[in-house]
């Protein structure tokens, strides 16, 4: 039988995924290469029953706890990209953090922190027009996105995603979304041009 590299990759993340849920089952904690290797089977199969790309991200950072993986794990494997196999085509799923590690000092004292104090927000509308997933990351500025990716209102140069600094807001083919952006400066520009509260 003849396999493609993408096949055979795919397979070698299969057994390895294998291991991982043998492990798990004798309540053994995983290392950083099984770890991630189940977290993309698990991601690869929730895409190949059709589940929205969200959704299989939103799976895949439950997958498994800080608990199940030896110590350093969650931050060797902070970042993993699958190239997924979904009903309507061959798609990008990133995934930041996929181990949660929650001890954040701050979070932890019980005050949450709060983004981009000071700075005036308002929300676009964006439609991906391109034939694959895009990805825009924290700091992107708005005014230098991907032309495919059509922006809906008022300009948007010196905005950007109100999200946490590292993570990033993906959109699949034809999606449409409603996000929340940040102006870059605390302070609005002189005259208040384009600043919309």
């Amino acid at each position: 039988m003849h396999l493609t590299p993408q096949e055979r990759d795919r397979l070698v993340v299969a057994s390895a995924a294998d291991l991982a849920r043998r492990r798990l089952a004798r309540v053994a904690r995983l290392g950083a290469t099984e770890a991630a290797a189940l977290i993309i089977d698990e991601a690869h199969e929730w895409a190949w029953d059709g589940l929205e790309l969200d959704e299989v991200v939103r799976r895949a950072k439950q997958v498994l706890t800080v608990d199940q993986v030896l110590p350093g794990v969650p931050d060797m494997i902070s970042h993993l990209q699958v190239d997924a196999l979904f009903p309507a085509g061959s798609y990008l799923v990133d995934i930041v953090d996929p181990i949660v590690v929650e001890h954040d000092p701050e979070v932890s004292q019980g005050t949450p922190r709060e983004l981009n104090v000071g700075r005036l927000r308002r929300e676009a509308t964006v439609r991906n027009e391109a034939p694959r997933t895009v990805r825009v990351t924290s700091h992107v500025d708005f005014s230098q996105l991907n032309p495919l990716l059509r922006i809906d209102g008022a300009p948007i140069e010196g905005w950007r995603l109100d999200i946490p600094a590292g993570s990033s807001v993906a959109w699949a083919p034809g999606q449409i979304r409603t996000v929340t952006l940040v102006r870059w400066n605390a302070q609005p520009e002189e005259g208040g041009k384009h600043d919309v509260a």
